[in-house]
């Protein structure tokens, strides 16, 4: 279980901020996520069957290693109380069962006007990225409260 931060307001936050999680995705928390939303796909779920595929075994489902990303910046940056507005996802190597991903986010880009934060994130494993995408958040400001 990963612990929650106070979280930043928009003022508390500057271009080039990064914040990581690491956790290792296990094979209950595949068969959980697959029951969690219904994805029973058998590249997930029967390591025999997904040993004939290009992956020559089971992977996590690609949602299941996006959520690592939603977990830093729910807990992390920008932390508890901020809003996620958008995510852009490349999954670009596969996760397998035992994988421990490192999922980070650095923040790119401020924008004021809005208060949105607009940040690069990342998962690796073992140096390899396995994911690649921007996500972009809503922050409260010590003026405007969600």
């Amino acid at each position: 279980m990963t612990a929650v931060s106070d979280g930043y307001y928009f003022e508390d936050l500057s271009v080039g901020m990064s914040a990581s999680i690491t956790k290792t995705v296990t094979a209950d928390d595949i068969d959980i996520f697959a029951t969690a939303v219904g994805d029973f796909n058998p590249i997930h779920m029967d390591e025999e069957w997904a040993r004939q595929t290009r992956f020559e075994g089971r992977i996590a489902h690609g949602m299941l290693t996006a959520g690592i990303v939603s977990s830093v910046l729910g807990t992390r940056l920008p932390g508890p109380g901020n809003v996620y507005i958008r995510q852009l996802l490349e999954f670009r190597a596969p996760v397998r069962p035992g994988s421990a991903v490192e999922a980070t986010a650095l923040i790119t880009k401020l924008e004021p006007e809005r208060n949105r934060v607009y940040l690069e994130t990342t998962c690796t494993c073992d140096g390899t990225v396995v994911l690649a995408g921007e996500a972009v958040l809503f922050v409260q400001s010590r003026q405007r409260r969600l």
